[in-house]
């Protein structure tokens, strides 16, 4: 959600947030009914011939708008899961439905003024506005949990307010469990996976992100952690005006690191991005145990002195060392072209299993081969110019039909392969050209070496 931007922002939708779990079930039932009867519309049309073109009839480009007004209403775990949807939407869905459900990751409605007052009333109190020289009402950013606005403190700071949309909270695991029910009818989640591991552990995830004093502990935890790294910034957080559902950050100046897209800026700029965001990864998983596990160009800002800004802590994940390690060992497998120690690494993962097809478990292998192809290159890797994604994509199919390896990975991996994943696809759409191999030898030497560890 970004904090600031210099462009100019085009006004925000207000709509009240559905905040009892009884509403809010009612709203996905008449979503389900317009997308059957969407469905069910499209189907006739195509029967007569108005259309030919294949994809699934449950997201076509009229019904993926339903789908994205409603979640875009609802906020909270819908819309969030909504927006996680969407980054894979270009390459499974029909090029209409990716284009509408992209709109997830921009904004979500923003609460009218009256809803508003109540949060803040309820958070700081009858006179809330006696703890601030100035608030403007007038949002600058709304998102899948909550909104931001720009205050003044009494001592002349600025800040930028997160405030959480009612009843999100509370809501996460119905909308998930929901949402997750709608997905299986429209056979988007296979209906012979066991999915309820990863489910249950998107739950876990979403309760902290809904959670703005343990996201104030993330912040304050990272900026320790990035005080060695002087091209980033971590805002600092305001605890006299924190509490579970508002977060009071120093407010940073920038646009969307996004803007780096744009041909006014050099190659050099993107490929500078594009390598500080592959160390951060790198120094996550195998210095810190700490991860920022939502890499979305909405997270990042791109700062008027040049610096980059972290501006959202929400996802931020504890990820076990042994785990890291494993990881580690994975990684210089696939560098050594070790085909033995990385089955042993994917084993203790629990990617794979002893008892596993010998021919499935070999292509599974050359999957993990293939995504760390940008690792695995020597010099720099032009993200910008691979088809990387959708080599990764095919594969994956391929392993499912030709092998039947369905298996969904450990919940434990869920948010380090986003990560991974995210950041892989923030470079390629910043056509970043970054050494990555060099990354994570560097990485790699204290992740796998005691001495080095200990120094």
């Amino acid at each position: 959600m970004p904090i600031n931007s210099k462009a100019l922002r085009s006004p925000l939708r207000h709509s009240r947030v559905p905040s009892g779990r009884a509403e809010r079930f009612a709203k996905f039932g008449v979503l389900a009914g317009k997308l059957a009867m969407g469905a069910a519309a499209e189907g006739v049309r195509r029967w007569g011939g108005a259309a030919s073109g294949a994809g699934h009839l449950l997201l076509t480009g009229a019904n993926a708008k339903r789908l994205t007004s409603s979640l875009s209403s609802m906020r909270g775990a819908a819309m969030k899961l909504g927006q996680l949807l969407s980054l894979e939407a270009d390459d499974l869905l029909p090029p209409e439905a990716a284009e509408v459900l992209a709109s997830l990751r921009d904004a979500g409605d923003a609460m009218p003024p009256s809803q508003l007052r109540s949060v803040l009333t309820c958070e700081w109190g009858d006179d809330w506005e006696a703890r601030l020289r100035d608030f403007d009402f007038d949002p600058i950013a709304a998102a899948s949990i909550g909104q931001v606005h720009t205050a003044t403190a009494h001592d002349g700071r600025e800040l930028a307010v997160k405030i959480q949309y009612p009843g999100v909270a509370r809501s996460i695991d119905s909308d998930v469990d929901n949402l997750a029910t709608a997905l299986r009818m429209a056979k988007l989640l296979p209906g012979e996976i066991d999915f309820a591991p990863l489910i249950e552990e998107a739950k876990r995830q979403l309760r902290d992100e809904s959670n703005y004093s343990l996201e104030a502990g993330h912040l304050r935890r990272y900026a320790g952690l990035m005080a060695d790294e002087p091209d980033v910034v971590v805002p600092g957080v305001h605890d006299e005006l924190t509490t579970s559902a508002i977060l009071a950050m120093d407010r940073l100046h920038g646009a969307p690191l996004e803007e780096l897209c744009g041909p006014e800026h050099a190659q050099a700029e993107r490929d500078r991005a594009g390598t500080l965001l592959l160390r951060l990864l790198l120094r996550e998983f195998f210095e810190f145990h700490f991860v920022q596990s939502d890499p979305n160009f909405a997270n990042y800002l791109l700062l008027d002195d040049g610096r980059i800004g972290l501006i959202d802590l929400g996802a931020g994940y504890e990820a076990p060392a042994a785990l890291c390690r494993d990881y580690a060992k994975m990684f210089r497998a696939s560098l050594d072209g070790d085909r033995r120690a990385l089955r042993a690494a994917a084993l203790e993962i629990g990617f794979l299993e002893d008892g596993d097809d010998a021919a499935g478990a070999l292509a599974f292998l050359e999957l993990i081969s293939l995504a760390t192809e940008p690792f695995r290159h020597a010099g720099p890797y032009d993200f910008g110019a691979t088809d990387l994604a959708a080599r990764v994509r095919d594969a994956s199919m391929k392993l499912g039909f030709e092998h039947g390896f369905w298996r969904p990975p450990p919940p434990e991996t869920l948010f380090l392969q986003r990560k991974l994943g995210g950041t892989f696809l923030l470079c390629a759409r910043l056509g970043a050209r970054v050494d990555a191999r060099s990354l994570l030898e560097d990485a790699l030497s204290q992740a796998l070496d005691p001495d080095r560890r200990a120094a």
